[in-house]
């Protein structure tokens, strides 16, 4: 029995030098990471006349949410929280459903311009967006859709929000679903074709549905990509009422005077929805992740 101890501890894996060397990095980097959230969530709950006094690095005196409240109601969030449910929303299903449909058609078919096609996609996502900001902007102020949005224009419309993100964001989408869709077996869809599936249904029915965990996956990014978005919403967006929640924060900055206390406020209650929405769909985004990188 005193052997016993004596060969659990020959055992265990000694601690080596280069193992506390990434304990430490890792631990660094999360702090590194952590710190500005913490500072934000600090100052949010203190008062600005209480850090313009004693400057942000000091010991709080007094803890409040009333710059959460007082954030919440000066800058309408609930309108704002409903206008960006909606173009993420939208955005997300288009850009899904559309790249699935390419993904099917380039992993399934086989012909002369399929990876040249491929490529095309994906492209777009290596085109930096200053660089068509211009005529961009020029060609969403030409494009009238009269009875479609409420200026009769594209410019200045959640419409344009939403496709602006479903061009960016598909070629990204059909090059991962792609790669998916490749790693399922063939003789799925070839027995369909053989009981007199049609091409839709072999999409629809069968395809599909095998690649929830990435679409779950991509779903996740999506979400959080474009409801943090500010670029285009800033470029396309012109009225206050129609910006989505994070172009709306500047409704929190006066003319004459900004309270860094309230919009860090603002900023945190924005972040909320994407944090629901990855807690949500966690365990399937990280299975989706794993399956992808297992199957490719």
């Amino acid at each position: 029995m005193s052997a016993f101890p004596a060969a659990l501890s020959k055992q265990r894996t000694p601690l080596r030098p280069a193992r506390i060397l990434l304990h430490v990095f890792l631990a660094g980097t999360a702090l590194a990471w952590l710190a500005p959230l913490l500072w934000a969530i600090l100052a949010a709950l203190r008062q600005y006349g209480e850090t313009s006094t004693k400057g942000y690095v000091s010991w709080p005196d007094k803890l409040s949410l009333d710059n959460f409240t007082n954030a919440f109601q000066q800058s309408d969030m609930l309108h704002y929280f409903g206008t960006t449910l909606l173009i993420a929303v939208l955005a997300v299903l288009l850009t899904l459903f559309l790249s699935s449909m390419v993904a099917f058609y380039v992993s399934r078919f086989d012909f002369r311009l399929n990876l040249a096609l491929l490529l095309v996609f994906t492209a777009g996502n290596l085109l930096p967006q200053q660089v068509i900001i211009t005529p961009l902007y020029r060609l969403y102020l030409l494009v009238d859709l009269p009875g479609i949005t409420v200026s009769g224009k594209l410019y200045d419309s959640a419409l344009g929000l939403v496709l602006i993100h479903v061009a960016f964001q598909s070629g990204f989408c059909a090059f991962v679903l792609s790669n998916y869709m490749r790693s399922l077996p063939h003789e799925l869809t070839e027995a369909a074709l053989v009981d007199g599936a049609s091409v839709w249904r072999q999409y629809w029915q069968i395809t599909l549905p095998l690649c929830r965990p990435a679409m779950a996956a991509l779903a996740t990014l999506l979400c959080i990509w474009i409801y943090n978005d500010f670029f285009w919403a800033i470029v396309l967006i012109s009225t206050g009422e129609n910006m989505p929640i994070t172009s709306a924060l500047n409704n929190l900055s006066g003319q004459y005077f900004t309270d860094p206390n309230l919009i860090a406020a603002g900023a945190l209650l924005t972040a909320i929805p994407v944090l629901l929405v990855y807690f949500v769909l966690q365990r399937q985004f990280v299975s989706g992740l794993t399956l992808g990188a297992n199957k490719g």
